[in-house]
């Protein structure tokens, strides 16, 4: 999909009028007097959360912005492969894959041997391995990922605006506030054209604070960013050129002798490229600012980098200059360390606001959104009456250590790129070696969290080897048994709040009277310790707070679908219609067998449970029922 050919043009690049390629965005009017839940931030980690609270009618969100509107150009722009399985969950990773530039190889740069001031191809591989995921890495700007979750928000129940021109004044907590009631009370001021100065207050259950490494929600309680001082700059550009450099199009990793180093990152539509360019080291203290750098200070230095090769900018669509610094905040909700035991979190940061880092690494949006997606459904599951509220901590505590990890990797693959004298210059063997050995960190798959309210132990991971506790759920290709579909098991699951539970069926026929599929299925329907019917409200669908389904290792055509348990056949909706949806079957055509492909026990099946935010909260055998209640009893409220 080619665009920006005759410069840059923001929006749907679909439209062909650019004067309507940006729709309206925001609510009009004043900030309701009490939410239930109030984030502060319009940016990826403020949206990701606002689409998946908007998901829930019952639930009353408000999200508010500093800026007058949407987001149009500039900033981050790399989509690692989990990010686009989280896309897919939302519903718009088709519309990103189709605008977006896929980063399929990646090469490295490095001095010429017999003459260093020019640069030669030193390498290239493969950007991703193969089989980590069934998404691509692509590049898309940062403004159509908002206007992704803006649309999903537009749509939804809740039928969610952002209220823009709102800055962030102050906030209390009143500790008195009983766990139903809006505990937080915020002033904020309006500052667009026409309401300059007047404040408006909003009391709120919860506070979400997703502005920026100088958030001020962050300071309101009293947590601070602690890390390495800011101690080079960098430059980077969004640029329309014409270049002889043969590798304008991939991804590419450059480094000189003598000018330092220079990233390439091809962008979507075909023409515009975004380059990052290593400009200075600073001194103690000092600031970018101070060195007044223009936009032809970082083109001239890009040019240097790229001898013998030219560059000539065409036109500039966002540029700007910045300090790498890695900064990490040691708690990511507003409970001293101390008090977990006798208090529970009302105020919560996310993205920068908790941790600011270079963008090389291309994971600041990636894991800022990956942050939201953890705490979406956790507030909507405590909101709503499903899990007890306790359950909150479990964010901080999962995305703290998450975020350390990034800021660790960060700050060596940042010093790897960088060509200081101190280091012996640029290496790029070690470049590249660097690249390789940490392609699913940076692919976001590597995320691994530890044992915990919400984690099993790994007793039983031997019967499902690939679908690792505490990863997130590797999706592979399936049939769908009622209608022979190709499709991934792993999109089954939407942003939609749900725990999955996917029953992996021994090599027997799955329909006869002694299987373990239905004894499974007969202790899901019958048992009073059953998690489907000790938390599923009366008159709701059977799949509305956890969704079962089954794959069975036959051929789809060997298999009755109407001989099933009738729980895989479940009758939903006001007409009691049957979803057909919930058995799948090995992709045999293809030779994509889910039960190779994922180290599954072919003698003794197995149970996965999945969070909703995709990850794998536990594997236990098909018989072990009190395992699997006692799963859901440790956080999870009953409602019948």
């Amino acid at each position: 999909m080619q665009f920006h050919l005759n410069g840059f043009q923001p929006g749907d690049p679909e439209i062909a009028d650019p004067a309507e390629r940006v729709q309206a965005s925001g609510a009009t009017g004043a900030v309701p007097d009490e939410v239930d839940v109030l984030i502060v931030g319009c940016g990826p980690a403020g949206l990701t959360l606002a689409a998946q609270l908007a998901q829930f009618p019952d639930i009353k969100t408000c999200i508010v912005e500093q800026k007058p509107d949407r987001l149009l150009v500039g900033q981050a722009d790399g989509v690692a492969c989990r990010t686009m399985e989280m896309f897919h969950a939302y519903g718009f990773s088709e519309r990103v894959l189709k605008e977006a530039y896929w980063v399929n190889e990646t090469t490295f740069w490095k001095p010429d041997e017999r003459l260093p001031e020019t640069i030669v191809r030193n390498g290239r591989v493969q950007d991703v391995e193969d089989g980590l995921s069934e998404f691509p890495h692509v590049i898309l700007n940062q403004a159509r990922i908002h206007d992704g979750f803006l649309d999903v928000m537009r749509k939804s129940p809740a039928k969610l605006e952002p209220h823009y021109s709102r800055r962030l004044l102050d906030l209390q907590v009143d500790p008195a506030a009983g766990p139903a009631g809006p505990a937080v009370t915020v002033r904020l001021e309006r500052v667009d054209a026409g309401n300059e100065g007047s404040v408006e207050t909003i009391k709120a259950r919860y506070v979400v604070g997703c502005d920026g490494a100088r958030s001020m929600v962050r300071k309101s309680i009293g947590r601070e960013l602690h890390g390495d001082s800011a101690n080079h700059a960098w430059g980077v550009m969004d640029v329309l050129a014409v270049t002889d450099f043969p590798d304008i199009r991939f991804k590419s990793l450059i480094q000189s002798a003598k000018d330092g180093s220079l990233l390439i990152i091809p962008r979507e539509g075909g023409y515009m490229v975004r380059i990052y360019v290593e400009l200075a080291k600073l001194e103690v203290g000092e600031r970018v600012a101070n060195r007044n750098i223009t936009a032809d200070d970082v083109i001239a230095k890009a040019q240097r980098i790229l001898k013998p090769h030219t560059l000539e900018v065409k036109e500039i669509a966002w540029w700007s200059v910045y300090e790498i610094g890695q900064r990490l905040t040691d708690k990511f909700d507003d409970v001293p360390e101390a008090e977990i035991a006798s208090r529970l979190p009302r105020i919560f940061i996310a993205g920068d606001a908790c941790h600011t880092h270079s963008p090389k690494a291309g994971q600041g949006m990636n894991v800022s959104m990956q942050d939201a997606f953890n705490l979406g459904w956790k507030l909507a599951a405590v909101l709503r009456k499903q899990c007890a509220p306790h359950l909150l901590h479990s964010y901080s505590a999962e995305r703290q250590s998450v975020a350390k990890e990034l800021i660790d990797f960060d700050r060596e693959w940042a010093g790897i790129l960088a060509s200081s004298a101190k280091a012996g210059g640029a290496d790029a063997d070690r470049t590249q070696d660097y690249f390789v050995r940490h392609g699913r960190y940076t692919a976001g798959t590597a995320t691994h969290y530890t044992p915990s309210i919400l984690t099993g132990a790994a007793s039983h991971q031997h019967l499902a080897h690939g679908l690792v506790i505490g990863k997130r759920f590797h999706s592979a290709p399936v049939i769908r048994l009622a209608d022979a579909k190709p499709v991934h098991l792993g999109h089954a699951a939407q942003a939609d709040g749900r725990f999955r539970i996917y029953a992996f069926s021994p090599a027997e026929d799955p329909a006869a009277a002694g299987s373990a599929i239905r004894a499974l299925c007969n202790f899901l329907t019958d048992a009073r310790e059953s998690p489907l019917k000790r938390f599923t409200p009366v008159g709701a669908d059977i799949d509305s707070v956890i969704d079962f389904r089954a794959v069975f290792q036959q051929n789809h055509r060997e298999l009755d679908v109407a001989s099933m348990p009738s729980l895989l056949l479940p009758r939903k909706g006001r007409y009691g219609l049957r979803d057909y949806e919930k058995m799948f079957c090995p992709d045999l055509k293809s030779g994509q067998d889910i039960f190779t492909m994922r180290g599954i026990d072919r003698k003794a099946g197995c149970v996965v449970v999945v969070r909703p935010d995709q990850y794998v909260a536990n594997v236990l055998p098909l018989s072990d029922f009190a395992g699997l209640a006692s799963y859901f009893d440790a956080f999870m409220l009953q409602v019948n």
